[in-house]
């Protein structure tokens, strides 16, 4: 057994000194204890990242100019990423997830819910492997020692008014028969992961049928994750062919529970607000990528007064950093409202509603056994330096509010279901997969 020592950690009944945290052969936690002396260093439950692109990783830094229309948007961005998409092989996929899910780890994420769609060749036929660059996700993980929640995704048309897939598209398309078969392959893939889970993601009401997506709960016992109403235009489509917005028509046809995980939200309605927080689905919310694109604010003050859960991804992964993620939640709040503290609480402070908050909601949208330092719960524990002046003699909540605000700390190590896969702040093997994916990207320079 692996005992970890910690100076202070943030434990489900709040802060504790001294704390020692046994970890079981399982990737358990096995024993917490308090009042043990000698340890160093803020130990906190690693959150997972309920929602990610790993490919996108590549594209970072290459969509910032303005294009020929003279005012870009998500959709100008959208046809961009259709065209990388274009030149990557199985091979480059691997290389890029690895990179990504490094970073993840090194940012303080223990797991990650991939949210992928990009199952075929170029051509839109299938690899003789259906789940093959499944398959590859998952061998990333393997090598990285993230702790994976995978997600194909369902698409099958261009939009609402079921049009065929696009040229951009047909490298996501699945029957929903073949569709069967690729989770099957999938599963395959993920069994060598002792605590990987496999849910679906039908990837938006755009893209699904309305009778296809009735039966989506029925085809996974794993979590369910979708886009739901993430930009105006996708908004206006919705309401001219369903007859009502998108997050009133889910809540009107779909079993919204705490399965679900919908991603995005920024154009919600304060009823729709109020009906769908309670129903127990996670509002997947990547701020980061929600400024860079442009898409809007979430109402994470109305999501909190109802009662809402969330947890945080890093969707295009453009920047990965966790603390940042929460710090953009909180600051774009701020900015809306011209306030200050705006998601703090009478008895925590503003970064520890963030990370707790968000550490739950993670651990649910990811089916995740997580979320904790408790006995019995998946060892994913991430430990912050607290050797700085801003963090050594400070309470609890506000070494949290530091790290987040103040950028002081820093991931110092990590564990993933008991994987110490980050050792002063670096992962063990970043050097080998660093130098891969330069290598990938030197390719993809060169590829028309």
């Amino acid at each position: 057994m692996t005992t970890i020592t910690a100076r202070r950690a943030l434990l489900p009944q709040g802060w504790a000194e001294n704390v020692a945290v046994t970890l079981g052969a399982d990737g358990r936690i096995a024993k917490v204890e308090t009042g043990v002396a000698g340890g160093a260093g803020l130990l906190l439950p690693a959150p997972g990242n309920l929602h990610s692109h790993a490919f996108q990783r590549a594209m970072a830094g290459l969509t910032e100019a303005r294009g020929p229309g003279g005012r870009d948007s998500f959709w100008t961005w959208r046809r961009l990423m259709f065209h990388f998409l274009d030149r990557l092989t199985p091979d480059h996929v691997e290389a890029i997830a690895a990179q990504v899910q490094m970073e993840m780890l090194e940012a303080g994420y223990a797991a990650v819910a991939e949210f992928h769609y990009l199952h075929h060749r170029p051509d839109g036929t299938a690899y003789d492997n259906p789940a093959e660059m499944s398959a590859r996700i998952a061998a990333a993980a393997y090598e990285t020692g993230i702790g994976l929640t995978l997600l194909p995704v369902l698409y099958q048309q261009g939009g609402c008014d079921g049009r065929a897939l696009g040229d951009g598209q047909r490298r996501f398309g699945t029957g929903t028969d073949d569709f069967a078969t690729l989770m099957g392959h999938a599963a395959t893939a993920l069994a060598p992961l002792p605590d990987a889970r496999l849910g679906m993601a039908p990837h938006s009401l755009r893209a699904i049928p309305r009778d296809v997506l009735t039966l989506v709960p029925q085809m996974t016992d794993g979590p369910l994750h979708m886009h739901l109403a993430e930009q105006q235009a996708e908004v206006e489509e919705v309401r001219t062919a369903y007859g009502a917005r998108p997050v009133e028509w889910a809540l009107d046809n779909l079993p919204l529970d705490g399965r679900w995980c919908l991603i995005h939200l920024t154009r919600m309605t304060d009823d729709e607000t109020a009906r769908l927080a309670p129903t127990g689905a996670v509002a997947g919310l990547c701020p980061i990528t929600e400024a860079n694109l442009g898409d809007g604010i979430f109402n994470a003050t109305g999501w909190q007064a109802h009662g809402g859960t969330f947890g945080i991804g890093s969707d295009s992964n453009v920047l990965i950093s966790l603390a940042q993620e929460l710090r953009q939640l909180e600051y774009s709040q701020r900015l809306r409202d011209r306030a200050r503290a705006v998601l703090a609480e009478d008895d925590r402070s503003t970064g520890r509603v963030l990370f707790e908050d968000a550490t739950k909601g993670a651990a649910r949208a990811l089916g995740r056994d997580a979320g904790g330092i408790a006995p019995g719960m998946l060892a994913d524990l991430v430990m912050l330096d607290d050797r700085s002046p801003d963090m050594a003699h400070r309470p609890g909540d506000t070494m949290l509010d530091a790290w987040i605000f103040a950028g002081v700390g820093g991931v110092r190590d990590l564990w993933s279901a008991g994987r110490h896969v980050v050792r002063d702040g670096h992962h063990i093997a970043r050097e080998t997969m660093a130098a891969r994916y330069a290598d990938t990207l030197r390719q993809l320079e060169n590829t028309p």
